[in-house]
């Protein structure tokens, strides 16, 4: 097998896998995320991302998410379904600060979809560019944001990077959305801020995944979660048929390909 396109949902004993694949070329994710592949690649096969294919998905969970959880919508579902009229103000997203972690093509697809929410848009990445403040400077952001979303990638430097320090930091009532990957965010720590009524989340995204019954989470109050649905979209089909079918045109032609990966993601 010279390329392989893995599933959605990534298969067991990745590292067998690749090494059984002795005439491997190309691996083709269909994920943004390429941590399962990346540190088992044989030499000379190239990996590729889907870079693109889900920011669309997720950018539109992210905005359906914050709005839920600052408009209460999971509480008035609960209310509908006992029958009660449990009529109070709630919070909004305008005139809000929204921070966005990891500003890359999902970050820049969330921004275009906040245009006309009257909010305020912070990014932040790996490194300082035009209008993007570098990750070291997060820990001064933090505090003014009502909205922390996490677009982050897995990779050793954003394992447990939302721990119990960074947590703190946001100011109180701040919302924090995870669209990234469940390791991000350290569990034991958001449970703890959750229990106290401090802050409030959106997870499409847990440590552990799947999310086990009984586990903190499921009853932390002031959180909604999605079982990482985020990018799983007719929209995301589409575009990902588009790429594979566009990559394995350039593969077979000899032309360079798109989204090739040549460091942690």
């Amino acid at each position: 097998m010279e390329v392989w396109i893995p599933p959605l949902v990534t298969v067991a004993d990745v590292p067998g896998l690749l090494a059984a694949m002795t005439s491997l070329r190309l691996v083709q994710t269909v994920t943004a995320g390429v941590e399962p592949y990346r540190p088992h690649m044989p030499e000379g096969a190239v990996l590729c991302n889907a870079r693109g294919v889900h920011d669309a998905g997720t950018a539109e969970w992210a905005v359906g998410a914050m709005i839920a959880v600052l408009r209460e919508f999971p509480g008035f579902v609960d209310a509908q379904r006992q029958g009660e009229w449990t009529y109070h103000h709630t919070d909004v997203l305008a005139d809000s600060k929204v921070l966005i972690v990891g500003y890359g093509s999902i970050g820049a697809a969330l921004e275009r979809r906040l245009d006309g929410f009257e909010v305020e848009i912070v990014r932040v990445a790996r490194s300082a560019r035009d209008g993007v403040h570098p990750f070291d400077e997060l820990p001064a952001l933090l505090p003014d944001a009502d909205v922390v979303v996490l677009l982050v990638p897995a990779t050793p430097e954003t394992a447990g990077m939302s721990d119990a320090g960074f947590l703190a930091r946001m100011k109180d009532g701040a919302v924090l959305v995870n669209a990234a990957r469940g390791g991000v965010v350290d569990t034991d720590a958001l449970v703890s801020e959750l229990k106290t009524g401090r802050l409030r989340a959106a997870l499409d995204v847990t440590e552990p995944e799947p999310l086990p019954a009984g586990h903190p989470l499921w009853s932390a109050p002031g959180l909604l979660i999605t079982p990482h649905v985020a990018g799983s979209t007719p929209a995301s089909g589409r575009r990902m048929l588009r790429l594979m079918r566009s990559q394995l045109l350039r593969y077979l032609s000899g032309e360079q390909l798109n989204n090739i990966i040549t460091d942690a993601y």
